[in-house]
């Protein structure tokens, strides 16, 4: 079932500030680009409880975006302290409030929590909290709420330019659900003398699989994004040296098939070709042969 997500464009232009809705969710987002936080800094959302977001430059070139996660009782107040703080250098910043401004401190305070824990796992971006706060005690309704509040937080930060819950990696329990929802299109092969590899496509990207083997160095031809990309993967350990080789620690997600193929095969390379199903059909054989 879809949802319909209203974005209003408080000053009329492309790149200030936003503001966002979800139909019949009780809560709002307010978007904008810190150069522009100053034309609307009076609107009585900046007054209410909520938590928020701060993107900056990564300090870590592995990491496209630095993010800081907080909340406060008014966001007014916090954002003026981070504005003057030479250690909060951060270009854009983002924040979810209730309508009916009724989120108490403790559920804020479980919603910073949980957004923390939620960033640190998808080991996507540079998380400036380091550790995840303590979760506060909540009655079951009060997390029900709260966790419905959660999903459509995930839903707006991407559509904002936030993408740091949006997972490097899917556990176990995601890729069996996948399959149960048979989200999985086509399942591709990747073999050489010295290593294999699997990738399956699936709704969420093209997920090559725990236990892959890749080539450990690589060559001239990587291009910077690529060479970045497999920095990261070593730093979070989603890949491991074993030998003459790396191995996928965990299931790991792509957003292209050559993203994926240059990472086994540590080179650039096409994903159309390189990757092959078990009838030997290259990936672009199998889309041309789906949309004949």
């Amino acid at each position: 079932m879809g949802k319909k997500l209203t974005v209003y464009m408080i000053d009329g232009t492309a790149y200030g500030p936003r503001l966002s809705e979800i139909g019949n969710w009780v809560g709002k987002a307010i978007y904008s680009p810190r150069s522009s936080v100053n034309k609307i800094m009076d609107r009585t959302e900046f007054e209410n409880p909520g938590v928020y977001c701060l993107k900056g430059d990564p300090t870590h070139e592995a990491f496209d975006e630095k993010i800081y996660i907080g909340e406060a009782e008014n966001i007014k107040v916090r954002l003026k302290q981070h504005l003057s703080d030479p250690n909060k250098d951060f270009k854009e910043f983002i924040f979810f409030v209730s309508k009916d401004e009724l989120l108490t401190k403790t559920q804020i305070r479980y919603l910073e929590s949980r957004l923390v824990q939620l960033a640190i796992e998808a080991r996507t971006a540079q998380i400036d909290n380091g550790n995840s706060p303590s979760l506060p005690t909540l009655h079951e309704a009060d997390i029900s709420d709260m966790e419905y509040f959660l999903e459509q937080i995930k839903l707006i930060l991407p559509v904002m330019g936030f993408n740091f819950l949006i997972s490097s990696t899917v556990t176990p329990k995601d890729l069996q659900l996948n399959r149960h929802k048979s989200e999985i299109h086509e399942t591709y092969f990747i073999k050489t003398r010295t290593f294999s590899a699997k990738m399956m496509e699936t709704d969420q990207g093209y997920i090559v699989t725990k236990g892959s083997e890749a080539k450990k160095s690589l060559s001239n031809s990587c291009t910077e994004t690529y060479r970045n990309m497999r920095r990261k993967l070593l730093e979070t350990k989603i890949m491991v040296e074993d030998g003459d080789k790396l191995i996928f620690a965990e299931d790991a997600v792509f957003n292209s098939p050559s993203a994926a193929s240059n990472m086994i095969l540590g080179r650039n390379s096409n994903g159309f070709s390189e990757w092959v199903n078990k009838d030997g059909l290259t990936f672009k054989e199998v889309q041309e042969k789906i949309n004949s």
